[in-house]
């Protein structure tokens, strides 16, 4: 018989998506509100993956990822997924997000991704929320699965993952649970 055990820990993280910087700036405060100080946060770089965000967001679109400092549960990420709708919601404009917000975790063996879509390879976490495993580490490497997001896969964002699992493997002065 396996004996159950709490998960491994795990530091939030929001990629962000967004074509005019000031929202982005309007968002960060609120981000960190929500989920304390910032561990590490990526250079803002132009993303030019694909033409979907757009109309809705606009061009040309910047990528940002914030990882957060507090070690989270890996069973609240349903309700993280529900804030940051909220938090797109409150920055909408005629009915068009300004920016998007896709929240994850990760961990020393794994990124995953919050999702409010189901597909073959997303396990249901409740509230109407998915999970998607995008990256494991194995052979001391971070591995894209067949479905990972291009821009998770790249170069760039491997070693920025890297560089965030280095950084998780370091003791902290305090590794407060958000719960």
């Amino acid at each position: 018989m396996g004996v159950p055990h709490l998960s491994e820990e795990a530091a939030l993280f929001v990629g962000t998506l967004f074509a005019d910087k000031k929202i982005f700036d309007d968002v960060l405060p609120v981000l960190k509100d929500n989920f304390g100080n910032i561990l590490f946060q990526s250079d803002i770089q132009p993303w030019n993956y694909s033409n979907h965000y757009d109309k809705e967001l606009g061009t040309p679109l910047y990528r940002n990822f914030i990882f957060f400092n507090e070690i989270i549960d890996h069973s609240m990420l349903a309700d993280i997924k529900l804030l940051t709708n909220d938090v797109e919601a409150v920055y909408s404009r005629a009915g068009k997000r300004q920016i998007n917000l896709d929240p994850g975790y990760i961990t020393l063996a794994k990124v995953v991704l919050a999702s409010t879509k189901n597909y073959s390879h997303r396990i249901y976490v409740g509230k109407g929320i998915y999970a998607e495993l995008a990256l494991l580490y194995k052979n001391h490497q971070f591995i894209a699965m067949p479905y990972t997001y291009n821009d998770y896969k790249d170069q760039t964002s491997l070693a920025m993952f890297m560089k965030v699992r280095n950084l998780l493997k370091k003791p902290r002065a305090e590794k407060p649970v958000k719960e």
